[in-house]
């Protein structure tokens, strides 16, 4: 089976949900898929679907580089569950609280720093990392 085949529920979507720059190419026996998913929402459906195609990714057939769209200055929504969102002052678990954002707070976006995290500022002025899965761009 083509790689394009086996993963073709996931470039459907992903064309579905308009990811910007969307790209897709095989090298190597490995399919490559990037691109810009316009929220948290759509990033978090891509790998999802990923994951239901090939439980656990194990296959290392795929290599999926999706960004979300949000630039420095963005306003991002606090998407935890019901809990506040720590704000560290290094992009790991192990760095030291410097602050929280409640759910459904809107903190504003400085850079991110990587696909996991990325660095806000609160409407306090607190300034550090926070994990980017629970931040969503409005």
């Amino acid at each position: 089976m083509a790689l394009q085949d086996k993963y073709a529920e996931l470039i459907q979507t992903a064309t579905s949900l308009s990811v910007a720059n969307l790209s897709v190419a095989e090298q190597d026996g490995i399919l490559h898929i990037s691109g810009t998913a316009e929220s948290t929402a759509d990033y978090d459906a891509l790998w999802a679907l990923y994951n239901k195609i090939d439980p656990s990714m194990t296959s290392g057939d795929l290599i999926m580089n999706i960004d979300i769209k949000a630039d420095a200055g963005a306003q991002l929504k606090v998407i935890t569950d019901s809990t506040n969102l720590n704000i560290r002052n290094t992009p790991t678990t192990d760095g030291e609280i410097v602050g929280k954002a409640a759910h459904n707070e809107v903190v504003t976006l400085v850079e991110k720093t990587d696909d996991s995290w990325w660095k806000v500022r609160t409407n306090a002025g607190e300034e550090g990392y926070a994990y980017a899965q629970y931040l969503s761009p409005l």
